[in-house]
Order: structure tokens, then sequence, then C-alpha cells
């Protein structure tokens, strides 16, 4: 390649590997393996070593992936949160530990301990209190999501400390066995399963519910402490230290004296790691000597004293016979590959995941290709590669469809989007899925209409939309199969008594692209009503708690469309609740008008969650940043310093927890 065409791969590869750093580290949900990311990365580094002008701060071989996100206070880390370095070779250890000993004055030893599959936390304890608790973040700014880890369990929020300031670092981690339930949960209520349990971890540690937080039954493995007080000498020295204050640190990390040690270390979890109740994928070794990991330093992103081993996923190659495509009930067309059944994991693989068109363009996946797929902590195995050197002659290359599989009706692809989506309305598996989505648990609640029964339902062209399900009389219902007197008699019941769904169930129910659970309660407690929320405009939208650009867009595009429209028409005339006053959740007007911004922490009874519900409850509208049109602010213990510097800035009154409720009383 000449040097445009150098330039321009590299161009290509930052940008790739940004975008996959936002799907794993911001959306939880990452579309390409660990080799496959890693791949990417050192490609990028070959050319900018190879070709030093090519290379950038802005780089993402000269930063972290961050994690950051909204609805929580940023925090400087007091130590750099670093990433580190990745090997998949005993050789590259050995390349590792022969640097190091060209640097350090001495002889290491070194600590191999499991490299944990989960988020990444750094907990800070002050005089022996935990005061904050930040995600990785950037590596330098981190999210301070304090009172989500204080649900977990294993984590102790005081300890017997003699030190000032301490920071104890580890991993959120979530059980396989609960993992499972979650997901088998997700998908009864018609929910897209995490991807694997650290993404469940992750997405979970995000969350501003905290009791949701605590059902999730999180643990947490400490494997750091850094502080300036502290003069222990090795790290597994200190390790032991917080063993004796009580931390969950992992009992399997083992000093080594060299590579042998290393290799067997490895060799041994390799086969014994799928007897965790913990997904982990590879084995982290660090210099021991405190003295020693300070002389050999950092890189701009990794420290020079660690390394880690990455395990292999376990991989199957089989031949790619076809490729089907699945319509969600949002239009999203999903790509699925059909495969010649192949042992993968204990199971038989016949189908694997082919994510979207970018991705089957960038492996070069070909039908009749010898495929690679992979199977880590995922439900649903995945094509990350292909044999070439298998590869018969006179493949064509692969073209995405350009119709709906089912309907016929020509694809579009947002720009800025990997996906390609079916616009026809009246797609019939997007009828069965937003059915199948309005009556799920957690919407309407409907019982007697299953995945069967909807299925015949549409078949036989009685319901087309949510709305016709009010419209079932016991007559239709008798002509189903399956369906005797008493059946039809039960279903009608759960249809009426769906009626009395409380507002925010109902708007999740309508299955609004980005509204879940969470989400459609607070815009219901913010808007108040469907009619609020239908004229709301974009500025009044993303000032509401948790709601950005995408899911604000979402919003204002579903309320345009003519089939919505008369969706809600339906339903309101059938008699659901689009309202939260019908639900009696006002229980006064004293705030009225007002928009008010919750900051900080608060004590029990009333702490953070139970401070905005009294605004709801108090027709106010809760908005999540400062703007001169706010009434007031109420802050509790360590507030947005951005939202305190913009209220002194117009003039906003501050007022705290007492002030509030003294307001309320009155």
């Amino acid at each position: 390649m000449n040097f445009d065409e150098i330039k321009k791969r590299a161009e290509f590869l930052r940008k790739e590997i940004e975008k996959h750093n936002y799907l794993y580290y911001v959306e939880n949900n990452p579309q390409i393996s660990d080799l496959e990311y890693d791949l990417l990365l050192a490609e990028l580094e070959s050319i900018e070593k190879q070709y030093p002008e090519l290379k950038s701060k802005d780089s993402p071989t000269q930063k972290v992936g961050s994690d950051l996100s909204k609805g929580f206070q940023t925090k400087k880390h007091p130590y750099a949160m670093l990433s580190l370095s990745n090997t998949y070779s005993i050789e590259e250890i050995q390349s590792f530990i022969t640097r190091t000993l060209k640097i350090v004055d001495r002889k290491p030893t070194f600590v191999c301990e499991l490299k944990f599959d989960g988020a990444s936390i750094s907990l800070h304890y002050r005089n022996g209190e935990l005061v904050e608790a930040l995600t990785r973040g950037d590596g330098e700014f981190g999210d301070d999501v304090l009172q989500n880890i204080l649900t977990i369990p294993n984590i102790p929020p005081k300890i017997n400390c003699e030190y000032d300031f301490i920071v104890v670092r580890g991993e959120i981690m979530m059980h396989r066995d609960i993992f499972q339930k979650l997901n088998e949960e997700r998908i009864k209520q018609n929910e897209a399963p995490f991807a694997n349990p650290r993404n469940a971890a992750s997405g979970t540690l995000k969350l501003l519910d905290t009791q949701t937080v605590a059902q999730r039954n999180l643990q947490c493995y400490l494997y750091y402490l850094l502080g300036e007080q502290i003069h222990l000498a090795t790290h597994f020295e200190r390790l032991e230290q917080l063993k004796k204050w009580g931390f969950n640190v992992p009992q399997w990390s083992t000093r080594c004296e060299n590579l042998s040690d290393i290799e067997n270390f490895i060799q041994y979890w390799d086969n014994e790691r799928h007897k965790l109740p913990f997904d982990i994928d590879g084995i982290v070794i660090k210099v021991n000597e405190i003295d020693l990991q300070e002389q050999l330093g950092y890189t701009a992103k990794s420290p020079r004293w660690a390394i880690a081993f990455k395990f292999k996923a376990e991989q199957a190659t089989t031949k790619l016979i076809s490729i089907s495509y699945q319509v969600g009930r949002t239009g999203i067309i999903t790509p699925v590959a059909n495969l010649e059944p192949v042992q993968l994991s204990g199971t038989t693989v016949k189908r694997a995941s082919l994510h979207n068109a970018d991705q089957i363009m960038l492996k070069d996946i070909r039908i009749g290709d010898y495929v690679i797929i992979e199977k880590g902590g995922e439900i649903i195995p995945k094509v990350v590669g292909v044999d070439f050197a298998r590869r018969p002659e006179g493949l064509e290359k692969f073209n995405f469809i350009t119709h709906c599989p089912e309907c016929n009706t020509p694809l579009i692809r947002n720009e800025g989007e990997a996906a390609h989506y079916c616009t026809n309305y009246y797609c019939p598996p997007q009828i069965k899925g937003r059915i199948e989505h309005f009556v799920s648990r957690k919407a309407m609640d409907i019982e007697g209409l299953g995945t069967e029964t909807i299925d015949e339902l549409v078949s036989k062209k009685l319901i087309y939309n949510p709305a016709d399900i009010y419209k079932l009389t016991k007559f239709q219902l008798l002509t189903l199969e399956h369906f005797a007197d008493k059946a039809a008699d039960n279903l009608l019941k759960s249809i009426e008594q769906s009626k009395q769904v409380p507002f925010p169930r109902v708007l999740f129910a309508l299955g609004i692209r980005y509204v879940g659970e969470t989400i459609a309660q607070k815009l219901a407690y913010s808007f108040k009503n469907i009619d609020n929320l239908i004229n709301a405009t974009y500025e009044e939208l993303i000032q509401t708690e948790e709601i950005g650009d995408k899911i604000a867009q979402s919003v204002i595009q579903y309320f345009q469309e003519q089939d919505n429209q008369t969706l809600i028409k339906e339903l309101k005339e059938a008699g659901l609740q689009f309202s939260l006053k019908e639900n009696n959740l006002i229980v006064s007007e004293k705030l009225k008008g007002m928009s008010i911004v919750i900051t900080g922490t608060f004590p029990p009874p009333y702490n953070r969650k139970k401070m905005e519900e009294l605004v709801i409850q108090h027709n106010g509208k809760l908005v999540k940043s400062v703007s001169k049109s706010t009434s007031f602010i109420v802050a509790g213990e360590k507030p947005g310093p951005d939202k305190m510097e913009l209220a002194q800035k117009y003039g906003i009154r501050i007022m705290n927890q007492q002030e509030f409720l003294n307001i309320l009383e009155n």
C-alpha cells in the first residue's frame, strides 16, 4: 500500500475501534470478540509505530475506552485507572519479563491473578468510610456510582483502617446462575437479553434505580490497594491486608518466581475456569514489588509492570450454508448464519449471529465459506471470522438484502446506524412482536395471550395491532385452537383488568424504540399524561432525567407516525390509563408549574429516588439539568458542582432537604 492508502486504513481503524469502544463501554452491547478488537488495535499500533506522523493524542492507541454516561456525577480518579496490555501467547509473557529485567535494579517476583470479566470499580475510603465508588470512565475521570455499590453485600461501607485515605480496586461481577435467570426473565418480557455476564454487570451498575441493582445480586472481587501512607512493600502483602479489613479478595492469587511458574498457573486455570461460578477471560501477571512497579511506570494507557494473558474463547469451524434474516418488532433486520451442525461448548450449534451488514462486510463472509464461530459468555454463538485457507474458489461477495424478507418492503438504513429497517407497520413479524411486547408481564400483563395464540389471531386477521385486543369477542376466541369456554372467559377478564394498568407501564407497552421500563417511568412522571408527551419538544424531552438525544428523537418520531397516532386514539377509547392523575399518583398541586432539579445524596427515609418521587407526586416537573427556567434546586450531600455553579450564575434558589419537605407539609 502507498502512504495515502495506509493513512486511509489508519483512519478507518480509528473509527472502527472508537465505534466498538462505545458499544462495549457505553452501550454494553459488544459486536465483536475481544480477540477481533485486539487485532484491530494491534494493526493500528503497528501503523502508528511505522509512521509516527499518523499518531495523534486522540488515537484509541493512546487512551482508555470510556464508559462515562449521563445520570451520574463525574469525578477525577486520584490515581489514573488505566487498562492492561493484552497478549495471547506465552512468548509475549517472556518478552514482558525480559523488558522488565532490563529496567529494574533487581530480579522481581510476580503475582498471578484471575482476570475477572466484569466491570472495573475504584472504591475510595476516607478515615475508614466508603465515600466514593468510581467506574473506570476514561481512565482520568469516572462516574460515581456509590449508591449502587452500597447495595452489594460483600463491599464493606466501613472498615477499621488506620490510613486517612485509600483506594481499593476490583471488579463488579454477575455470577452465571444469576445471569441465566435474569436473561430468562428478560426474554419472557420480550426484552433483549444481555450478551454475557460482563455486560449485565456493567449495565446494572449504570442503572439509576438502586432497588433494581440490589435485586440483581452483584458481587465484587477486590485485587489492588493504593494509598500514599501505605508502606507494605509488595502487592501480595497488600492483598493480605485487604483480607484483614474484610474485603472479598480472591483466594486464587499466587506468587510466582519465573516464567515456568506463570505458565503452570495459566495452564491450570485454562482447564479449570469453567468450574468457577463466574466468567474469567484470562490471567493477570503483576510485578510483586511496589518499588519496582514505580521504577517501571506507565505508558499512555497501560502500566508497564502488568500484563494480561487472554484465554482464547471456545471456537469451532464449520461451513456457512446460507444466511437468513429475522425481523424484530421495531423493524430491525438481523442476519443469521445457518451452519453445518458443529459441537461447541457441549452443545450442537446450527445457527449463529452475524449482527449486521457492516460486520459481514468487515469480515468478508461469503456463503459457502468455512467460518469460525465462538461462544464465550454469550447465549447465541456468533461468527467471528473466516478460515480463508479453506475458501472454495468462485464464492460471490455477500450483498445484504434490499427488501424485507417477510413483506418485500424496501429496507432503509439511517445515517450513523448499522442496522437495516423494514418501515412497513403491518409487516407480520412486527405486528406479532409489538403485540407480544404489549401483553408481557411488565407491560399490560394480559394472561392467556401466548406466542401461539397471538400467531393464530394475526394469521386469522382478528388482530392487527394492540388496540384490536380490546375488540375481541368470546365468539372470536372460541374459533381458536385449544380455546374452550373457560379459557375465553379468563382471557377476556384479563384483558378487562389490564385497563387499570398505570400510565408508566402503558407507555412502556407501546414499544417505543429505546424506551424501556425505567425510561417509560421517567417520561410518565415528567409529562404526567400522553398528550403532554405527544406535544413535547425536543428541548423539553432532553431536560428529563436520563433522556438523551437518541431517545428524544425516537419519541418524537414515534408520535409523528400516523399509525401510532391511530393506535393511541383507539387505546384511549378502549379505556386504558394515559394519565398519572387518573391513578391517584399525584397527591397535591403544590409544585404545579415548577421545574425542579434534585442533586446529591439524601439520608433515609427520603433518599434520592424518594425525593424525585415527591416532586412528581406534588405535580412538579423533574428535570436533570439547570437552566434559567429552573424553579429551584434541592441539594443533598455532594451535589453536582456544575449544577451548583449554574444555579449561582442564574440566581436560582438552592434549598436543602428539610426546606423542601417544609414546602410540601405547609
